[in-house]
């Protein structure tokens, strides 16, 4: 494990009691109770984790500023959690102004990320486009929800809004399971080379298949990202709980680690902890 302690820059707290996410209910009934930050704390066992991005969890609609406003009583209760990533309908285009105005006053509140999986007919339209300008306006990134097949419409998103810092979650969960490599990785080469995008190694393992799988199949991807992205435009994240699908924290922590071997000290903690502080202001 890391020397130092690392920022995980993608794990989800939340509670099913005190909000709604009825998409939930179709996971695994372990996964539908409330998880926070001692659970976490009991999931990453030995790893020194100093703090962490809580990252919106698909509240149902017209709850996304409740939640974030759980997040930022997690966040005052909780020293572990160091910035929170809302949840804002930007396909509404100019009316979430007051929705990032109520957000813009609580301390956390870091970045803001939509789901554009199932929304790929309304991501060029110009409302979505002026939702995330506005986003950009207000100081904060926007975080691509996007499987594999969608790239293409993030890689447009981000092209159309420049002033607007952009993070891509999971590297766009590539089809490792299928052995699908094209178009993923030109594409990934292709958003790279846009200055205005950062990347996640976190989700990834939602695209192997949770039975048979070995850090093999998954190490040539994570190169792949390293290469076009560099230390300095990546981050770590777990994706916890729902990484339990599929793996341990140990068990994603190793197959990251065993990645970057041949890394520096100074690029492992870049990984593992500099650029997320960067990017999520996490020293303010």
């Amino acid at each position: 494990m890391p020397p130092f302690p690392i920022v995980d820059s993608h794990v989800h707290f939340y509670d099913p009691a005190r909000l709604s996410y009825g998409w939930a209910k179709r996971l695994p009934e372990a996964l539908q109770k409330a998880h926070g930050p001692a659970a976490f704390r009991a999931a990453t066992g030995p790893v020194a984790v100093e703090k962490v991005a809580v990252v919106e969890f698909l509240v149902d609609p017209g709850l996304h500023i409740q939640e974030a406003q759980v997040g930022e009583e997690l966040a005052r209760a909780n020293p572990l959690v160091g910035a929170i990533v809302a949840n804002v309908p930007v396909e509404r285009g100019s009316a979430i102004e007051p929705d990032l105005e109520k957000l813009a006053v609580m301390p956390h509140v870091r970045s803001i990320r939509r789901i554009l999986d199932g929304q790929y007919d309304q991501v060029l339209e110009p409302p979505f486009v002026a939702g995330v300008q506005a986003v950009g306006r207000h100081g904060l990134p926007f975080e691509f929800g996007v499987s594999h097949y969608g790239l293409v419409f993030a890689i447009e998103l981000a092209r159309r809004c420049p002033d607007t810092q952009f993070i891509l979650d999971h590297l766009a969960t590539p089809g490792i399971r299928y052995g699908l490599w094209e178009p993923w990785a030109s594409q990934i080469a292709e958003l790279a080379r846009l200055p205005n995008v950062v990347a996640k190694i976190s989700g990834v393992l939602a695209g192997v298949d949770p039975q048979r799988w070995d850090a093999a199949q998954v190490v040539p991807y994570l190169d792949h990202a390293i290469d076009c992205f560099g230390f300095d435009r990546l981050m770590f994240g777990s994706d916890w709980p729902m990484l339990t699908l599929t793996a341990s924290y140990a068990d994603w922590l190793d197959v990251v680690e065993t990645t970057i071997a041949g890394a520096s000290a100074l690029e492992q903690r870049k990984l593992f902890r500099d650029t997320a502080v960067r990017v999520y202001r996490l020293e303010d």
